[in-house]
């Protein structure tokens, strides 16, 4: 009778222990959907960066190169005597910089609003030719995904002497 119950007691932990190990896969739609949600799609992972600023190890201060080469790389090219010539009054004007996945720059200037006299279309051009061999940039990381980035830089025309 002994080994009737323990028989009686193995069947029934097997057939009971099943529903233990059946449990339901998560849908992938539902999972994929919360790992989006997580992502914080205005950060990146890694900074675009240049050659110059690649053996610095510390984020913020690779960052700050960064922007730093750019500015003076961008002050340097444009031609400060062009835009002093057509644009005296002016002293600094807004340079949206756009870094494409595959390592391609765009340039425009922004406006700013109380800023109509400006031929924009001019400035534009200015840039565009001015800048057409900008040295090479790696483009920012996302989850390790090279991702298109932007940033608006103040460019100084006007040196004050």
């Amino acid at each position: 009778m002994r080994r009737n119950t323990y028989i009686l007691l193995l069947l029934l932990f097997t057939l009971f222990s099943c529903q233990l190990f059946d449990k339901k896969v998560p849908d992938k739609e539902k999972l994929l959907k919360e790992e989006l949600e997580k992502i914080n799609w205005e950060e990146v992972d890694e900074f675009p960066t240049v050659n110059n600023c690649d053996s610095i190890l510390d984020k913020e201060l690779q960052k700050k190169c960064f922007f730093d080469y750019l500015i003076q790389n961008i002050q340097q090219r444009i031609g400060v005597d062009t835009l002093q010539i057509m644009y005296p009054e002016v002293d600094t004007i807004a340079v949206k910089v756009t870094i494409n996945p595959d390592a391609t720059l765009e340039f425009h200037t922004e406006v700013p609003k109380e800023a109509v006299t400006y031929d924009i279309k001019v400035i534009d051009s200015i840039l565009q030719n001015r800048l057409s061999d900008f040295p090479h940039v790696e483009p920012a990381i996302k989850r390790g995904i090279k991702v298109k980035s932007q940033f608006i830089l103040p460019v100084i025309i006007k040196v004050e002497e």
